[in-house]
């Protein structure tokens, strides 16, 4: 009987923070939104298209972040089948697979700066936007990876298992809403490089 009371209770304290995630997920999205159509009103203008082939290792993060997802789904199955040893190993993968994507984003950037000579401080703005798309999810990154790491963390503790399903439902909803979000960024720079 108490067990069950401390589940309900568990279940009426995460209510709230489960809400607070949908709502920052929403301003997210209508911040991208809004980047996205700041983006096309300013290259409508004379002269101010992109001009510039999106490098390579956009296309291999967005591979990265796919699988991220695909082993972050894993995760969240083991952890409803109490398979924890295998939580954690998906959880690991899931983490070096957000490194990877973090670090080949920067490297994107890295490349556009110092290979292709594009500027964030750039005569046509519209090349600054793909800093700003990539620099924007990368803050977001950090955020999902630091989330990432509190799941996998909670994994290690002897905590509740509706907490442990809790951490893993917030971390799947905020990681594959940055998964969806990156592949519309990248799709949308795919159609506008020229």
């Amino acid at each position: 009987m108490m067990a069950q009371i401390q589940k309900d209770n568990d279940r009426l304290d995460l209510a709230p923070k489960k809400f607070n995630m949908w709502i920052f997920i929403f301003t997210s999205f209508m911040f991208f939104a809004a980047l996205t159509s700041g983006f096309i009103v300013y290259s409508g203008g004379k002269g101010h298209g992109l001009n510039v082939i999106m490098p390579n290792a956009f296309l291999y993060s967005t591979i990265i972040i796919v699988l991220s997802s695909g082993t972050l789904f894993l995760a969240s199955k083991a952890s409803k089948t109490l398979q924890f040893a295998k939580q954690r190993l998906f959880l690991w993968l899931t983490f070096a697979l957000g490194l990877a994507f973090f670090a080949m984003q920067l490297y994107a950037m890295y490349v556009l700066a110092y290979k292709m000579q594009i500027h964030f401080v750039d005569d046509n703005a519209s090349r600054s936007f793909v800093y700003v798309f990539a620099g924007m999810h990368l803050v977001h990154i950090i955020a999902a990876i630091l989330l990432l790491l509190n799941t996998l963390w909670g994994s290690y503790k002897n905590i509740p298992q509706v907490r442990n399903l809790f951490k893993m439902e917030m971390t799947s909803i905020f990681w594959h809403f940055l998964g969806i979000i990156w592949i519309y960024l990248y799709v949308f720079l795919l159609l506008n490089q020229n």
